[in-house]
């Protein structure tokens, strides 16, 4: 190493030791001004922020005036999500039809659906150009970064990216809905090619096709998948699209939308959130406590074998010793998370089809002996559920996606009820959303140099 850069490191080091010190608060303050940390309560329910008709998030229901849980149901402009995946067993558009009544507020018929399956095949093409100039030009490891730049790349194309119309809106948001399956292929695509030295292969997207053949389609090198395979698939983008305003990256579109910004800075905000391993991310944390376990636990139809690792996993003793059980658990749902519910069922019927039985009978085995050993390890009254991402990485490395998608098909599917809150935001013309900020530091004179080098000079010497 050079002597400027040693130089360099020292004086940066110094830097970060001064933000580190500077940025402490102390956390008992936080409850002295009863502040709500991560806007939630002291029993971490959610501090109630907004109104919206999109979805419900039900977790607990009344019985005699008493509240009680019960098991986690999800609504979609008032319609159960379960039905509106159990409704027709074979059809192929059930993500679609789900935008459809997120964003318009209702069922379509026949012939509503039909033409908005047209419209999202006509807006699926991307700009002439724009694949070689955006995608392919200086890719990223992180396909969330990708779909950042081409959804801010989008503003440049746009003849009134400004226009806040619910018109011009709507047409965005349709446009970057048909197209983002388009930006996270082609860009895992680019990034094999350039990083990792693999062929390139670009294929166009078919507009008969619904969104989650088409990214079985582009993604894999034969272009071919099975009817089960795109069902999976189509499934898990309903159960992605959209859950209550409250979460973070949702909360995000209706904090960015409110201050009457564009459309593209507003969903560029909103993947920012997304991206986050608390958040959109949390899949995979799953998938690498899965390869651990599999890797320590020798015998998986042992359930001592099973338990006695996972207490492990909890005393932080393993894993990655953060004490934490990935997938289990959620904020709001206590019984069961729907969604979690219905993906289990598809991922049986998966591992079926590709010989994994043992592997998810090891799933549903730490799925039930995770919420037990929560529960007593803990001291828990109340009932630890599987959420949704304990069984959609499974799904997925079953459906042969890689890792660097996990996240964006997530996106793929949450760009929908993005859409439909941006819209709610400002068709009912809130003001902007400015929370309040405690301070709790101290005001202090303003030194010169002379002064200040005296006065810590003083500082260091105590």
């Amino acid at each position: 190493m050079k002597k400027d850069d040693v130089l360099v490191d020292e004086k940066f080091n110094k830097l970060v030791e001064y933000s580190s010190r500077s940025g402490k608060i102390d956390v008992r303050l936080y409850a002295d001004y009863d502040v709500k940390r991560g806007l939630r309560d002291s029993g971490g329910k959610g501090v109630l922020t907004g109104l919206t008709e999109i979805s419900d998030v039900v977790s607990f229901g009344y019985i005699d005036g008493e509240r009680v849980p019960i098991d986690g149901e999800l609504y979609f402009q008032g319609v159960n999500v379960q039905d509106l995946i159990r409704g027709e067993a074979n059809r192929r558009f059930a993500f679609e039809e789900t935008t459809y009544l997120l964003l318009f507020g209702k069922l379509p018929t026949r012939q509503q659906l039909r033409e908005f399956i047209d419209l999202i095949g006509i807006y699926r093409e991307l700009p002439e150009t724009f694949v070689r100039d955006v995608i392919m030009k200086a890719p990223s490891s992180n396909m969330m970064n990708t779909l950042q730049k081409c959804v801010l790349t989008m503003y440049s194309y746009d003849q009134n990216p400004e226009d806040i119309s619910i018109h011009n809106i709507l047409k965005q948001s349709l446009q970057l809905i048909a197209q983002f399956p388009l930006y996270s292929v082609y860009g895992y695509h680019a990034y094999r090619h350039y990083h990792l030295n693999k062929s390139l292969i670009i294929r166009n997207p078919k507009p008969e096709l619904s969104t989650a053949e088409n990214i079985l389609r582009l993604l894999r090198k034969d272009g071919q998948y099975t009817e089960l395979e795109a069902k999976v698939l189509d499934v898990a983008l309903v159960l992605h699209a959209e859950h209550g305003g409250g979460n973070n990256s949702t909360f995000t579109t209706h904090v960015v939308s409110s201050t009457g910004t564009d459309t593209y800075s507003a969903v560029a905000a909103s993947l920012g959130s997304l991206k986050g391993p608390k958040h959109g991310g949390a899949n995979l944390k799953v998938q690498e406590m899965f390869k651990d376990i599999k890797a320590h636990v020798t015998n998986w139809r042992d359930e001592t074998m099973v338990e006695s690792y996972l207490q492990r996993i909890l005393r932080k003793e393993a894993f990655d010793r953060a004490g934490l059980i990935y997938g289990m658990g959620h904020a709001v749902y206590t019984e069961s998370d729907p969604r979690a519910v219905i993906l289990k069922e598809y991922a049986r019927k998966l591992s079926e089809e590709k010989g994994l039985e043992e592997e998810f009978n090891l799933y549903e085995r730490v799925e039930r002996i995770a919420g037990d050993c929560l529960m007593s390890g803990r001291r828990l009254l109340k009932p630890v559920c599987a959420n949704v991402d304990f069984y959609s990485g499974f799904v997925y490395s079953m459906l042969g996606l890689p890792e660097e998608l996990f996240t964006p098909i997530f996106a793929i599917s949450r760009i929908s009820g993005w859409s439909a809150h941006r819209i709610e935001e400002i068709v009912n013309a809130g003001k902007i959303i400015r929370p309040a900020y405690k301070y709790v530091g101290h005001h202090v004179p303003y030194l010169d140099l002379d002064e200040r080098e005296k006065a810590y000079a003083e500082e260091e010497e105590k």
